[in-house]
């Protein structure tokens, strides 16, 4: 007798000749007019998005035909499927077969994550309160503000997620709000919707066509890494720039040194900030993508240098600075230091480390976690401090205190800030600092508190 939440015998049952057209129905529902669009035959999906997403969005077009009922007499699958061999479901299988046939889609907020146990979601399409969804796999890889497409089904006094759950960016989700508010007539970007359970059941197929619609064109054309800039208007390329202790150097030696210039500020006993000039306005109209990192009294840091076992490790983030980086470091230090040996990593190696947890130019983590978490969150802390007086492009180039004053910029900040927590949530490491790092402060410094939901 099958047990759980065991879909494998209504899934045969589904390929039955009764049933198999309206199987292929709903597949083509749910997919057929975005292959259409892009001239892909369905064979060919899951060699394009992968074999998991395309076995999810048949498994949302599944749950869709469960849900359906077939006039003139009223047909449905669960009914039948229950009727004849129901005999051979244990009670909860056949209880949660049954929810999942009233059941809708919609796409959902994730907040409030407790790995392990569950989280709270947030309806963006008929929205009310958040509800606690009771999850102990995806809540340990959801990231906090992240949007999914799924189902949330009550059973046994819980709410649980269907199989079928597809992760919407927030372009997606944008244009699929935007699609219903223009069916109902809407045009502002913040116009309420009204749709019962009944029109959203009917809407299950535009969720998995807006998500398709969104990845397809990532997939079929790969994206170009746009060029990043320091704050100096150099290219942005990580460089490690490693100084070995000669004979008879000591890490207390080196240290006294590094104190007696005046461009490095030291963190800790083995760490030093190298600051540049602070100016009064930064640069604009470069028409570049421009990343930097700053004092709380916005001097910024050009890099960092630091004492790890029998050497000094120089980082820096571009040609120039490690050049200019290399030239201090050897007049401080003089033959107290070897000849320095350089790595490289570029944004495109950076970004591909990054997706598999690990750096090129350190595979294993030197600093302990209880040591990086108060500098790193230290860091984030005088970054943001000083962002909020600046003018942020996601706000329309105002200030973050300056939306603060108007309910409209008060929405935006809510959006800009889940976004920001979203970023430093999706971390393959959830101990790693940034992602340990709290956005709480923020939120209540602004006087939205409210809106964290």
């Amino acid at each position: 007798m099958k047990r759980g939440h065991d879909l494998t015998g209504l899934m045969k049952f589904a390929t039955r000749p009764e049933w198999a057209d309206d199987l292929h129905d709903a597949l083509d529902d749910h997919l057929g007019p975005v292959l259409t669009q892009f001239d892909i035959d369905s064979d060919e999906l899951p060699g394009i998005i992968g074999d998991h997403w395309a076995m999810t969005l048949w498994g949302c077009a599944f749950e869709d035909l469960v849900t359906r009922v077939f006039e003139p007499d009223g047909r449905n699958i669960v009914d039948e499927y229950l009727k004849r061999r129901g005999w051979n479901e244990a009670g909860p299988n056949k209880l949660y077969m049954r929810a999942l046939k009233t059941s809708v889609m919609s796409v959902y907020e994730v907040s409030a994550i407790e790995p392990g146990v569950g989280f709270l979601a947030r309806d963006l399409i008929r929205g009310g309160d958040p509800v606690q969804v009771r999850e102990r796999t995806a809540s340990r890889t959801l990231g906090p503000w992240d949007r999914i497409g799924v189902r949330i089904i009550p059973v046994s006094g819980h709410r649980i997620l269907a199989g079928g759950l597809l992760s919407f960016t927030a372009e997606a989700t944008s244009a699929l709000l935007e699609a219903l508010r223009l069916g109902q007539g809407k045009r502002g970007p913040r116009a309420k919707l009204v749709i019962d359970d009944d029109q959203l059941r009917d809407l299950a197929p535009l969720i998995s066509m807006v998500w398709l619609f969104d990845i397809l064109p990532r997939m079929l054309e790969p994206v170009a890494i746009p060029t990043l800039h320091n704050a100096d208007g150099e290219e942005v390329v990580f460089h490690r720039v490693r100084f070995p202790f000669t004979r008879g150097t000591t890490q207390a030696l080196i240290g006294d040194r590094l104190d007696t210039v005046p461009a490095l500020q030291r963190e800790t006993s083995h760490f030093w900030n190298w600051l540049g000039t602070r100016t009064k306005q930064g640069k604009k109209g470069t028409g570049q993508m421009a990343w930097g990192v700053s004092m709380e009294d916005g001097t910024p840091v050009l890099g960092n240098l630091e004492l790890k076992g029998r050497a000094l490790i120089l980082s820096v983030t571009s040609a120039e600075r490690a050049e200019r980086g290399v030239a201090l470091v050897t007049q401080a230090l003089g033959a107290l230091v070897g000849t320095p040996l350089t790595e490289i990593e570029t944004i495109e190696q950076a970004m591909a480390a990054r997706q598999e947890g690990r750096t090129v130019s350190e595979p294993a983590p030197d600093i302990p976690v209880e040591v990086a978490t108060p500098l790193v969150h230290g860091m984030l802390d005088r970054q943001y401090r000083t962002l909020l007086d600046e003018p942020v492009p996601m706000l329309g180039d105002k200030t973050p205190r300056q939306c603060a004053g108007s309910k409209a910029g008060r929405d935006q900040l809510a959006t800009w800030l889940k976004h920001l927590e979203n970023l430093s949530g999706r971390h393959a490491d959830i101990d790693d600092p940034m992602a340990t790092y709290d956005f709480g402060w923020i939120w209540q410094e602004l006087g939205i508190e409210e809106l964290r939901r």
